[in-house]
Order: structure tokens, then sequence, then C-alpha cells
């Protein structure tokens, strides 16, 4: 890994910050400055209510480069088309469960992603409600900050600031690694968040990828009357869950487009008609 004049390690570059529906612009400013004080650049915003906005400019107090870099998208499903592995920030336990890991953990894991090349999104949602279900089901893990318990809301600029500092951490330690002076972890745990060890030998699927592969997957469950859409009992969002947590690669990917395919080339004969 290289630095920039900043210090900066390239590694970063594979990391974004995704902000949700955010309302108020300062805190987007207050969400960049915090971003710049830990090394991180790239932010992208999902239909802001103002910005750009004196307030954001005014919050961002010498990270205005971050700001004039962030990357403004109409849906959060155009903000991680690109991204390998994602992170939603939640503060509550969910419906439906799903993968929660703490700050410490998610910076070990996205850092490891990073380092093989792979594209990691932190999400956040909105000041007053957070993320969807639906939002978070886009996740591949959630992340929760362990507050107090009856006062677990943190203020947006505060949770992206906690969430930066630790990653920073686990970058600062995979440089005193790097230069023969590892220190002692103060990670509780690893976060396996694929089977893609060094070498292996096909890239992740991106999230776009995989999201048209379940849109698929919906399609082919609907022809073959699987699956009701008039009555889901969540198996939609439980195959996603099965899927994310499985991190498939760009080639498992199109082999279970291939299968899909057959299946309903199979399904139009029985029925009769030409396959297409």
């Amino acid at each position: 890994m290289s630095n920039d004049t900043r210090g900066r390690p390239d590694i970063l570059s594979h990391v974004s910050i995704v902000l949700v529906g955010t309302s108020h612009p300062g805190n987007i400013g207050a969400a960049a400055r915090a971003m710049k004080n830990m090394g991180l650049q790239h932010l992208v915003l999902v239909s802001p209510d103002s910005f750009p906005h004196p307030d954001a400019d005014s919050r961002a107090s010498g990270a205005g480069d971050v700001l004039s870099g962030a990357r403004v998208v109409s849906s959060l499903a155009e903000a991680l088309a690109d991204r390998t592995v994602v992170f939603g920030a939640s503060a509550r336990q969910r419906t439906l469960p799903w993968p929660v890991v703490e700050p410490a953990v998610a910076a070990k894991g996205a850092m490891a992603a990073a380092a093989q090349g792979g594209r990691v999104a932190f999400v956040f949602g909105r000041e007053d409600s957070g993320l969807s279900n639906d939002e978070l089901q886009r996740c591949h893990y959630h992340v929760q900050i362990p507050t107090v318990d009856g006062f677990s809301s943190l203020n947006l600029a505060m949770a992206v600031q906690v969430i930066s500092y630790e990653l920073r951490l686990e970058l600062l330690g995979l440089l005193e690694k790097a230069r023969g002076k590892a220190r002692p972890s103060t990670r509780s745990a690893d976060l396996m968040l694929s089977p893609r060890d060094e070498g292996w030998d096909v890239e992740l699927a991106s999230m776009e990828e995989v999201d048209q592969f379940l849109i698929h997957l919906e399609q082919v469950l609907v022809e073959i009357e699987f699956h009701d859409p008039d009555r889901p009992r969540q198996l939609l969002q439980r195959l996603r869950r099965l899927f994310l947590r499985a991190h498939p690669d760009r080639m498992e990917i199109n082999i279970l487009r291939g299968v899909l395919r057959n299946v309903q080339r199979k399904a139009a004969i029985s029925d009769g008609n030409k396959p297409h």
C-alpha cells in the first residue's frame, strides 16, 4: 500500500460513506468533517433534502473537498450498485434477524475486504427514522454502536465519526503490521466476509449483480408457482439474507442465473410453449 501526501493510504479509496435522505444540510457537512478527520474521502448522498447548502459548507470546517467530491444519487440501489460489501447502521433489532456486528468488528472486516480490492460501503439513514427495513435488507451486515439502553439514538455525524474512527484505527494496525511493528489487536472477533481468501479466483459480485439475480429469482419463483406475491411470507427477504450472507462471486452469480434461465426454458416446454 502506498501513502499519499496526507498519509491517506490507497486502501481507503475502496470505502464510501452513504447518507440516505439527510434532512439537515449541516449534518452532511459535519459528517464530511468526521470523515476527513479519519482519512475518508468518498461521500455518497441519496436524495438529500438540501444540497449543496451554505450550512453544509460551514459545518464541514475544512472538509470542503469531501463535500465538493460528494456524489448525489436518487436511490440507494444506485449508490450501492458497484459495492461488494455493505454495512447498514441500525440502532435497533428488526423483525427479521440479520447479521449484526459492532463497529470494531465491522471495521476489521471492511478493511480486510478493501485490502483485497473489495468495494465497501457504510450506509446511514435519516436523522429521525434511520434506515427503512427495505434499505437495511440491501446490506450484508447491520452495524450497531453499543449505546446505553433507552438512549440509542446518535446524531448522524457522531455515528459517522464512530465508524470512521474504527476504520482509521484498523488501518493504523494494518500499516504497523506491514512495517513489522504489529500492535496487540483490540478486536474481539474477526468478521468472515466470504470464503474469498488470498488468491481467490473470481471477484465478488457487486450489489447490482446480486440485485439483478434476486429479481430474476423472484420472477422464476412466481412463474413456477412457488412464490405467491399476494402471500409473500417473508420468502424474498429470507432469500436475500441467504445470498448476501453467502457473498457469491461473479462466476457463482452467473451460474445461478444460468440455472434460472434453464428452469424457465424447461417450464415453458412443460407448459407446451415454444422455448425462447
